[in-house]
């Protein structure tokens, strides 16, 4: 349990009674409405989506990619075994020996550079998150201790407000509180387009490229004529 969940409980009841008051309007331009417009969401949704986010399982989703590597190795190893015959079926072998060992383990473009690649990647992810939580928990434990938030709470404390014209009591106040949770989650979600931009080459499927010899290959149709 991290800062996040221990706030979690007292975060989501402010924030339902945010929802509930900025759901009836909010202050004509408010910094709030942009952030709105972006998220799609009010923020105790924001929030309550994003708590079941955690980084331990993308940590062990790259531990588990990584010993896959050693498979690989296994495979590779036997690869470079010599061979102990000659003649033009010992050179077609050596030629797509060769090939295969480039194509398991020979730069970012092989399928160990892939799987280290979609390791380092889950492990981003896990630093994302994690930094991410932390960022979260800090802005609801302010917003908590907040002038606002005791505003919202008395606001809210009877029911929906039934004072007439578009801004009721507590409603500035609760557009403040979404303002600042929903520009933390703002930035969170940045963080995670900049690194799916900052590893997608590294993701993309890698392909096999055959020995390029000139001979007949038997491993796609070959055309023959009569």
């Amino acid at each position: 349990m991290d800062a996040l969940d221990r706030l979690a409980e007292p975060g989501l009841d402010l924030l339902r009674r945010v929802d509930r008051l900025i759901a009836a309007g909010v202050p004509e331009g408010h910094r709030v409405w942009p952030l709105l417009r972006r998220m799609q969401v009010l923020p105790g949704d924001a929030v309550r989506g994003f708590l079941d986010l955690h980084p331990v399982p993308l940590a062990s989703a790259g531990h588990a990619v990584r010993r896959l590597v050693r498979g690989y190795d296994d495979v590779s190893a036997a690869l470079t075994d010599s061979v102990l015959w000659s003649g033009p079926a010992a050179t077609a072998y050596g030629q797509q020996r060769a090939t295969l060992l480039r194509h398991l383990d020979e730069g970012p473009d092989s399928l160990v550079g892939r799987l280290e690649s979609t390791a380092g990647y889950a492990d981003a992810l896990a630093d994302w998150v994690e930094g991410s939580r932390l960022a979260l928990a800090r802005t609801l434990a302010d917003v908590l201790r907040s002038a606002e938030a005791v505003a919202v709470v008395a606001a809210t404390a009877t029911g929906p407000s039934t004072r007439p014209g578009p801004v009721g009591p507590g409603v500035a106040d609760a557009a403040e509180i979404a303002a600042r949770v929903l520009a933390v989650l703002c930035v969170a979600y940045d963080g995670a387009e900049t690194l799916l931009r900052q590893w997608a080459p590294s993701l993309a499927e890698t392909a096999w490229r055959p020995p390029t010899d000139g001979r007949p290959r038997y491993d796609q149709p070959t055309r023959v004529g009569w």
